[in-house]
């Protein structure tokens, strides 16, 4: 039995289903509360839905105005719940093309992805796009839902059919992890509960994968080397929470942070880059507490035995463990505005809690979703996926996306308006 946190996103195409089935999901696991279930099933009546008798399950989801008039999703909806395994993080992200985007936000931190398919329809171009984010963005798990299989008459046939192209397709872009699910979220077979109309197949439901699956980030984060980029400094002098002793913070200096990987415990040896300086953990702070170790995901104050020049952007590593600082690197991108990507083009890469200047010196490819192969191009558009080379005005930290997710990602920023550009991942040729 496991009791950990499980984060997954939701993707499909448009009409595919995907929010009836995170409807489903929440209704047959028994997390929705009684008053909403109430105002979901009084708005299904309302509009007519199946006819007055059922209960339209996307309303439980599409919560925003837009999103129940057009049918569609069009932000990335967070919900949170638990079953007596392991507690959920879903984020329900949109199908049509225009908001891919948003789908490359909700999966960046996801530990599975459920990608939905109409059975009828099989595999589109928008299913590309989703399993090629998921591999880009190296997602631990893919779950395939086959949906809609009763308005086929649960028929095996048909399902393989569509069973084989998606592997296919996934073999083809290096995706081992693949569990393929019949489903049918409107009926509810195969989402929480084992379904007697498919007999034929002798899988586990959805959510019995969810409840089972590894958390892979988890596992790579404590194997890791200690990682601290520094978010702030704390040098409080006068200025304490009422009952703090001001003289017993008066010479206090801790640098605060989100441990990205790894642990620390006090006295271990750390550098700080990029001033290459060495010292040691003298104390480790968490509110008013004090700790003997932390590790990946706590949010802590460290206090060092040296005075380091150290601030916002610098980054906390184990002694002996420094990674290289790179200063050029290739990248994968995820490319989010409606401005197009031109070789030339100057941004800011923003990286854990530092910003640099940088410019995409090259366009090296675009990746054909049609046949997922990298394709020249001069050029990317909106929901583009491409490569190319940049160069940083700053070294960086940096590690191959496929060693650590976390210490792998960025964010390209115009450097005018702030807007975010795309989403990057760090290529092996960088490491």
């Amino acid at each position: 039995m496991t009791s950990t946190l499980f984060r997954f996103a939701t993707a499909g195409s448009v009409d595919d289903g995907k929010s009836t089935l995170v409807g489903r999901l929440l209704h047959d696991s028994k997390s929705i509360l009684a008053d909403q279930w109430d105002a979901v099933t009084r708005a299904s009546r309302q509009r007519g839905f199946g006819g007055g008798d059922r209960v339209d399950l996307a309303l439980l989801t599409d919560g925003l105005r837009a999103e129940r008039e057009q049918g569609i999703t069009i932000d990335v909806a967070y919900r949170y719940f638990a079953t007596d395994r392991r507690s959920f993080i879903l984020a329900d992200c949109p199908g049509h093309v225009q908001y891919t985007r948003n789908m490359v936000t909700g999966s960046t931190t996801a530990d599975a992805v459920i990608v939905l398919i109409d059975v009828r329809k099989g595999v589109l171009e928008q299913t590309r796009r989703h399993l090629a984010v998921v591999q880009l963005l190296r997602v631990p798990h893919l779950l395939v839902a086959v949906n809609k299989i009763d308005l086929i008459g649960y028929d095996e046939g048909v399902f393989r059919g569509v069973e084989r192209e998606v592997l296919a397709v996934a073999s083809d872009l290096g995706i081992d992890d693949v569990d393929v699910v019949p489903v049918s979220a409107l009926e509810g077979d195969n989402v929480v509960n084992a379904s007697d109309n498919t007999p034929w197949y002798d899988g586990a439901p959805l959510l019995q994968l969810l409840e089972t699956l590894e958390v892979i980030d988890e596992v790579e984060n404590t194997l890791a080397p200690f990682r601290l980029p520094v978010q702030t400094v704390i040098r409080p002098q006068g200025a304490l929470a009422p009952g703090l002793d001001p003289d017993a913070y008066h010479d206090y200096r801790a640098f605060a942070g989100q441990v990205a990987s790894g642990s620390v415990r006090v006295g271990d040896e750390v550098t700080v880059l990029p001033a290459g300086v060495r010292t040691a953990v003298t104390g480790i702070d968490v509110a008013s507490r004090a700790l003997d170790i932390a590790v990946a995901s706590q949010s802590v104050s460290l206090r060092l035995a040296d005075e380091v020049d150290a601030a916002r952007g610098s980054v906390i590593v184990a002694a002996g463990q420094e990674p290289e600082l790179v200063s050029a690197l290739t990248a994968s991108l995820f490319w989010l505005d409606p401005r197009p990507l031109l070789p030339g083009a100057r941004v800011l890469v923003k990286y854990g809690t530092t910003t640099v200047q940088a410019i995409v010196e090259s366009l090296i490819g675009r990746r054909e979703l049609e046949t997922l192969d990298l394709v020249p191009a001069e050029r990317l558009d909106i929901n583009d996926i491409g490569t190319a080379r940049v160069r940083l005005a700053s070294p960086l930290p940096l590690l191959a996306y496929a060693e650590h997710r976390r210490a792998g990602a960025f964010v390209v920023i115009h450097p005018h308006d702030g807007a975010t550009l795309a989403a990057g991942t760090v290529s092996p040729e960088a490491a």
